[in-house]
């Protein structure tokens, strides 16, 4: 698990940049005017205040890289570390709020649950019936080229994004797909990121698009309106997405660096 956070950091900062290029083109494209640059003195403040949250990631990181807890174990303490700053620090929680949100946590993680149940019998029934090898048999007749079969998985990967959750889509794909993935010479820490940038792919689009549906929901804006003006941030998604997919270096010089990785 550290290895495959580790190997997230370069991809973000790829995807990042890609959607800083794609942000900017469409603004000058439309042209948006510039934003007032509130001083120097604004600046500060504004990262002053958010220092105490942003604290968290560099506490998940480096605990989970230097091995002083786990994943699991770090989203126990990033839970007690938000609630005391909300609670203590920007005094915007308060008990009704919290068991609100006790309440969406313990659906969402049912759902989860169910899904992680369903899909160990999926993979039991995968494993009995040969699913892996028949899928890897059938993308060798089509093609014996690595970045065919890469291409061929990704487009997948995208399709089954569009109408599963995340969770289901990685549950399910997984066991199917990594297999064929390393018989071509894909490193499992490498697919990881190829199928975290799918299902990135698959929350923002339709039918399910559950990120998309949010952020017209909180926006008011219709997904069809969203939709017209998408793709040049799909364009930077496919663009980050294809070069985790062909340059490996990418998803894992930092883990191999950091944490000696070798596989």
């Amino acid at each position: 698990m550290g290895a495959l956070i580790a190997a997230g950091l370069l991809p973000a900062a790829v995807l990042m940049v890609c959607m800083l290029i794609a942000a900017y083109a469409v603004a000058v494209s439309r042209g948006y005017p510039a934003g007032v640059f509130p001083g120097w003195a604004g600046v500060f403040h504004a990262a002053a205040a958010a220092v105490p949250g942003l604290l968290i990631v560099v506490i998940i990181l480096a605990g989970i890289l230097s091995g002083v807890f786990t994943a699991t174990e770090a989203a126990s303490i990033a839970v007690i570390y938000t609630l005391l700053l909300t609670f203590l620090i920007y005094r915007t929680m308060n008990w009704h709020y919290l068991m609100l949100a006790a309440a969406k946590a313990v659906k969402t993680t049912g759902v989860v649950l169910l899904l992680i149940g369903v899909s160990a019998m999926f993979q039991y029934l995968m494993g009995l019936y040969e699913v892996a090898d028949f899928m890897g048999e059938l993308l060798g007749k089509v093609s014996t080229t690595p970045w065919v079969v890469f291409l061929l998985i990704n487009v997948i990967l995208f399709v089954l994004g569009t109408f599963m959750d995340m969770a289901a889509t990685i549950l399910i794909a997984t066991p199917i797909f990594l297999p064929i993935a390393m018989k071509f010479g894909m490193d499992p820490v490498q697919f990881g990121m190829v199928m975290l940038i799918n299902c990135a792919l698959g929350l923002n689009t339709p039918p399910v698009g559950t990120t998309q549906f949010v952020g017209c929901a909180i926006g008011e804006i219709s997904v069809g309106a969203v939709m017209k003006t998408i793709w040049p941030f799909y364009g930077a998604l496919v663009a980050a997405l294809m070069l985790v997919t062909y340059v490996p270096s990418f998803s894992l010089a930092l883990p191999r660096l950091l944490m000696g990785y070798a596989h």
